[in-house]
């Protein structure tokens, strides 16, 4: 099995909306760029990544930088450094360990800069009470 350990060189972020005027509901969109694949040593592959987060109407912007460096055994490392070749994604292991350290970070940077967090926060059905009908009672 692969180990994935996530490194961050560089975050940014930047919040155009006026401190003083209410941010308007927003939509968010965040875009993860794999760019490129490198072989440290015969055990080791560094994936280096652009992560960004945008804000619509704009209101801030997001980004991370960094390299995924995953280790493993020789065959398994080889079978991801074939797919790259092929074109296909880096394995869902790497995406998800990447993506998990970005949110995390994001939404720590935006609670700093008092903007929505990039992540949709959980909804809370509401109790109404439906009314029951009345029960039926013959004997």
């Amino acid at each position: 099995m692969v180990q994935v350990r996530v490194f961050l060189k560089e975050i940014s972020a930047e919040r155009f909306w006026d401190v003083g005027k209410r941010i308007p509901p927003v939509k968010v969109a965040t875009n993860l760029n794999i760019v490129g694949m490198e072989e440290k040593d015969k055990d080791t592959l560094e994936f280096p990544f652009v992560f960004a987060i945008n804000y619509t109407p704009g209101v801030a912007q997001i980004s991370v930088k960094g390299r995924a460096r995953v280790s493993g055994k020789k065959e398994e490392l080889r079978k991801i450094q074939d797919a790259r070749k092929e074109k296909k994604p880096p394995p869902p292991i790497v995406m998800q360990s990447i993506s998990n350290v970005v949110f995390l970070e994001s939404v720590i940077v935006s609670r700093s800069l008092n903007i929505p967090p990039p992540v949709p926060l959980p909804r809370i059905p509401s109790t109404k009470k439906k009314k029951l009908p009345e029960p039926n009672y013959r004997t």
